[in-house]
């Protein structure tokens, strides 16, 4: 019997604001164990929350971004339920009215379609040592998105392309860093199978732990064929919660689900509903970015780039930024655009854009060789100076002076007169020796171009 997967996400996005969600505590990262904290975000009895209307605004955004329906009344649910990171035994969360509704994240041509975009607080995080185990609360009442996918992906590279799309679309927006080393971007997945053909969704498993893109795919790459060997066996696939082991490379059970958890919720008391204007609305579409795909498609047509280089550019939005002033006024798009990728690290290279195409023009005008301006660019990379400045102290300027070659190539004919005599046999390949030469002679210095050209008229002339 034939199988098929069924594949849903939900992907949990921290929202990149100053401060919590519900207080003023600051949400910077690596900050010394339970530090960044108040009574607010600590669940003390009789505090209040006060809503930061940044992460609300950010969230429509995100819903603008792929299309979601906006919700113009949405409230907040108390979620209930007891866990060591959780400082008030409850969630403040949004249940039947999220913030946005619907929407599609758009791969390879196929519409994958998502349910909701809901705002909560994050948890805190739990360490476990050797014998004990500790609590940090400072990533407690962290804004939180939790964008949960429809069941529309079959295979794990629909879903590794569906996180990646996502993931650029949200850096785009500037809602999120979305660094999952971090943890400002989780993802669980729901995985099932059924018969090609069958309507009826298979018993879901919830695969946790997740903490790549990377391993988002081969977590799924694995749970596919684990279930369908289970089937295949007789046997019925229980609907429970994996672990991803990405070092064992397999899912293990972490607990099975034989009813669904009743979280009994139950309205906010303490917080009013949201009300989005059309004011309010106008406001944020002002914000929309040129999404990935748009500029992706603008890179090929604008500026005449491979679907490659376009890519990788757009991948990275500092990239894509760097590229197009790098490129503004060059008559070689596709030059800068190769320089540009071999930059390793945007954010802290000392590479002006500007260098990028001045580097590029001085080697199309000769001034440089190709592989000199390797050597350039290495000292760019390495001190932030402009290619002009590289060249003068390096003194690295081809010579072209017609005069000066002449003399070189007489000597370089004079002294190889084998390689000399190969070439006026026929053999072409023989004149790379005498540039070769002429090029030892000038101190890698002459411009290897002149160079043939002045050789191939002498040897054919005499």
């Amino acid at each position: 019997m034939n199988y098929e997967a069924v594949i849903g996400l939900e992907v949990h996005v921290q929202l990149k604001t100053k401060s919590k969600l519900f207080c003023g505590c600051a949400t910077e990262f690596g900050a010394e164990p339970n530090t960044r904290v108040c009574p607010v975000c600590l669940g003390y009895p009789g505090v209040l929350p006060v809503m930061n209307a940044e992460a609300v605004r950010k969230t429509i955004l995100s819903g603008l971004m792929i299309g979601c329906e906006i919700t113009r009344f949405s409230k907040w649910d108390r979620k209930n339920y007891f866990y060591p990171d959780m400082p008030k035994n409850y969630q403040i969360s949004q249940s039947d009215l999220p913030l946005c509704v619907g929407g599609a994240v758009r791969v390879t041509g196929k519409k994958l379609g998502v349910t909701r975009i809901h705002l909560e607080e994050d948890v805190a995080k739990s360490f476990h040592f050797d014998t004990t185990s500790g609590v940090d609360f400072n990533r407690a009442g962290t804004p939180l998105m939790e964008i949960v996918s429809e069941p529309d992906m079959r295979t794990a590279d629909e879903a590794f392309a569906y996180l990646t799309a996502l993931k650029e679309i949200l850096i785009t927006g500037g809602v999120s860093d979305c660094d999952m080393e971090k943890g400002q971007l989780r993802c669980d997945c729901n995985v099932s199978v059924r018969p090609v053909g069958q309507v009826k969704f298979g018993a879901k498993v919830e695969i946790k732990n997740l903490n790549s893109i990377s391993g988002v795919r081969r977590a799924v790459e694995y749970e596919i064929p684990r279930q369908i060997a289970v089937l295949g066996r007789g046997e019925t696939i229980s609907q429970e919660t994996r672990r991803w082991d990405d070092e064992a490379g397999k899912t293990f059970v972490m607990r099975t689900k034989e009813y669904a958890h009743d979280y009994r919720y139950f309205p906010e008391p303490d917080l009013m509903p949201v009300t989005v204007s059309d004011a309010l609305l106008a406001e944020i579409r002002q914000l929309l970015p040129e999404l990935p795909e748009a500029k992706r498609q603008r890179f090929v047509q604008q500026y005449g780039l491979p679907e490659y280089d376009a890519g990788v550019l757009v991948a990275n939005a500092a990239l894509a930024q760097f590229y197009e002033r790098a490129v503004a006024g060059s008559k070689n798009p596709k030059a800068v655009s190769n320089w540009v990728m071999a930059v390793a690290d945007i954010p802290v290279s000392p590479v002006q854009p500007q260098h990028i195409g001045e580097l590029v023009a001085v080697i199309e005008s000769g001034q440089i060789s190709g592989k000199q301006g390797k050597d350039v660019f290495a000292a760019m990379l390495a001190t932030g100076k402009s290619p002009a400045t590289v060249i003068k102290e390096q003194g690295l300027v081809q010579v072209s002076d017609t005069g000066a070659l002449e003399t070189f190539c007489d000597q370089a004919i004079a002294g190889n007169p084998k390689s000399a005599g190969d070439f006026k046999a026929g053999n072409k390949a023989a004149l790379n020796a005498l540039v070769g030469q002429v090029m030892k002679l000038s101190k890698g210095k002459a411009n290897p171009q002149l160079v043939s050209e002045i050789l191939a008229r002498k040897l054919t002339a005499s």
